[in-house]
């Protein structure tokens, strides 16, 4: 059993008979009453996304989960297909347990969280950031600079992200995994 001192981003907790992943939480300490916690809950049965609020001191059961390195193979529909880098096993998950399912190349090496009870995937954390190329984009208009100006851009993964001006076709990018926002261009 662990309380709301141990909160943290990423924890898998067992909550109403089901298994949820702790994505956003918050301390709250108000100048009046009792300290809580304000969390936002991930199923990783259903990918149904809750908030609820933790009293402090509150006591919760944690899930001991084991982390494994995946490569993604393909997709297929909303089945997705991982191959161990370890031991070349492969296994399918659902959409609904990847955080980014849209900025996911062919290739890309993922953390795997299992469940040590039953060996159940119980989600995928993806890195921090991803580079992919620019696929589609409108050319940027001369003088349309006064604020941060932003277009539409497609990527090679179909993903849409909204990107500075000044990229072009074919450049690479990287894309902030957690918030799927444009972060640089890379030079290679």
């Amino acid at each position: 059993m662990a309380s709301t001192s141990d909160i943290r981003k990423g924890l898998c907790i067992r909550y109403n008979n089901d298994i949820y992943k702790i994505i956003e939480f918050l301390h709250v300490k108000p100048g009046k009453g009792p300290a809580f916690v304000r969390t936002k809950l991930k199923s990783v049965s259903s990918g149904k996304v809750l908030d609820n609020t933790f009293s402090a001191g509150h006591k919760i059961e944690d899930v001991r989960v084991e982390t494994r390195s995946y490569q993604f193979l393909y997709a297929e529909g909303d089945t997705y297909h991982f191959m161990n880098t370890d031991d070349y096993n492969q296994i399918t998950l659902q959409e609904s347990s990847l955080d980014a399912p849209q900025l996911l190349k062919e290739g890309e090496v993922v953390t795997i969280l299992f469940n040590t009870e039953d060996s159940m995937p119980l989600s995928v954390d993806m890195p921090a950031s991803v580079v992919l190329e620019v696929t589609y984009t409108e050319p940027g208009v001369k003088g349309n600079t006064a604020t941060n100006a932003t277009k539409p851009a497609k990527v090679e993964t179909g993903a849409e992200v909204n990107v500075p001006l000044f990229i072009n076709e074919g450049d690479k990018i990287k894309i902030d995994t957690e918030k799927g926002n444009y972060m640089e261009r890379v030079k290679e």
